[in-house]
Parts: structure tokens; C-alpha cells; sequence
């Protein structure tokens, strides 16, 4: 390879390399700064709404709101939605926020429109379990889909309210009913091990005690952390706490006199 084709490759090369360079930097439209404060409204607010989100009503509700809760309890809550757009740093000074503040920042360009920007005297009270599960509570592609980016900020502003005036929640309250569901469930499952476990293995025995206390981690878990816990932790309502009960006992008998069936039907079959 001669030396005049070397030098004409490496011109090839930088020429190519200077034009995608030019092409990425023109096609792309510039980036916002991190900082904008000419973003920030005029005049005091508790909301920014950039993405445009909430309805009138909605805004003139927090604003009135969130400074009557501030003035009741010292929590200082505040909205921000962004689109392209953000103002960044600069909403901290506009809204003087500190470690008893906690601002929602809504962005429906991601999977999960909501985040949160907490202040650290907040986490003793809500913990970091708390906002993960108000994130996936609320901000989820379901929840959105089916009530709005509207109900996400504004159920996710009442639970923090809720929260904050009770003194601390280690999960979100209110149980939705995809989540009861769920918790009956896993109900009636520890109750079908329970019922199977204590089945009579011995002539003359009423139950069997004793494998229902080896089963008992299983469907222990299965009734109380996974049936019972959830529900009792984010409700005072007792129809659900009832009817899981119902399902654990009701999953426990059938399966306890299920044998029963299949030994009376092939003794009639006999």
C-alpha cells in the first residue's frame, strides 16, 4: 500500500467523521439547560404545570390546599409538570425548598410519569419502600390509561397528605381492588395447603395436627404475610379482611374433606 493511498484513506476517514459530526449537531435540536428560571410563573404558586396536565379546577384546588396544609402540619408539598421543557435547579429556589419539602415531578414521557424529590427529614416518616409503592400505585401505565395523569398526581398529593397528618405510613393507604385480589388469592391457597396438610393419616384421627404445623410456614405465609398483611396495613375496612378469611377457611375444608369425596366414591363404586 503506497503512502499517497494511506494519506488519501485517512482524509476519507476525518472528512467522514467531521460530516456525521456536523449532521448529528444540526439535526438534533439543542438541549435545555439544566437550569431555566425564566421557565418559573411571576407570581407565587404551588404548581407548575409545564406539561399542561391538570385542569383549572385541579390547580386552583392545590393552590389552595397545599398552602393550608403547609400552615397546619410544616410539610411544604409542591407540583411540577415538565414536557421538553423543565426549569431544574431554579424551582428550588422559587419554592425555598428544604428537608421538610416534597416536590412531584410528573413527566409523562417515561413509563412511570411520576417521581419525587424528598427532603430528608420526610424518609423517617415515609420510608423508601413507601414512594416505590406510590410510584407503582399510581403513576403506572395502567393507572394512567384507565383514570388520567390528572388522578396520578392528584391520589398521589392525597395519600402524602393522609400520610403526613397521621404522623407516618410504612405503605400507601387504600387497597385496590387488583391488589384484594390478589391478597384473596393467596388466602385461599394457604388455606387449600392447610386443609390437605391436616388431613387424617392414621385410623381414628380427627386431623393431623402435626402436618399442619410442618405446613405451617407455608400456608402460614400464604394466609397471613400475603392474605392478611396487605390488607389490615392499608384499610380499616373489614369486608376484605372478612372475606379472605371466609377463603381460607372455605379452601381449608374442601381441601380437608376432599379424600372424604374421592374414598365414599370408590367405596360406591365397589
Amino acid at each position: 500500500m503506497s503512502a499517497r493511498f494511506k494519506d488519501w484513506l485517512q482524509a476519507s476517514l476525518l472528512g467522514s467523521l467531521l460530516i456525521c459530526c456536523i449532521a448529528f449537531t444540526t439535526g438534533v435540536p439543542p438541549a435545555y439547560a439544566y437550569n431555566n428560571p425564566e421557565l418559573l410563573p411571576d407570581k407565587p404558586t404551588m404548581v407548575i404545570d409545564l406539561a399542561k396536565i391538570l385542569t383549572n379546577s385541579q390547580e386552583e384546588y392545590l393552590n389552595k390546599q397545599l398552602p393550608k396544609f403547609e400552615a397546619e402540619t410544616g410539610w411544604k408539598l409542591r407540583v411540577l409538570t415538565q414536557f421538553d421543557q423543565t426549569p431544574g435547579r431554579a424551582v428550588k429556589d422559587f419554592w425555598g425548598l428544604d428537608e421538610k419539602s416534597i416536590m412531584l415531578i410528573a413527566d409523562p414521557r417515561g413509563g412511570n410519569i411520576l417521581n419525587f424529590s424528598v427532603g430528608d427529614a420526610v424518609y423517617p416518616l415515609l420510608p423508601r419502600v413507601f414512594w416505590i409503592e406510590l410510584q407503582t400505585r399510581f403513576g403506572n401505565q395502567f393507572f394512567v390509561r384507565d383514570h388520567g395523569e390528572d388522578q396520578s398526581i392528584m391520589e398521589s398529593i392525597a395519600s402524602l397528605e393522609t400520610c403526613l397528618s397521621r404522623g407516618g405510613c410504612s405503605v400507601v393507604p387504600g387497597l385496590p381492588r387488583e391488589q384484594w385480589i390478589l391478597t384473596l388469592i393467596t388466602s385461599i391457597l394457604g388455606g387449600i395447603i392447610c386443609g390437605f396438610a391436616a388431613h387424617p393419616r392414621k385410623p381414628g384421627q380427627v386431623f393431623s395436627w402435626q402436618w399442619m404445623l410442618i405446613f405451617s410456614p407455608l400456608w402460614g405465609m400464604l394466609f397471613i404475610a400475603f392474605g392478611i398483611g396487605p390488607v389490615v396495613t392499608r384499610t380499616q375496612d373489614w369486608l376484605p379482611l372478612t372475606r379472605n378469611i371466609a377463603g381460607f377457611m372455605i379452601g381449608a375444608l374442601v381441601a380437608f374433606l376432599s379424600p372424604a369425596f374421592s374414598n365414599s366414591s370408590a367405596s360406591g363404586e365397589a
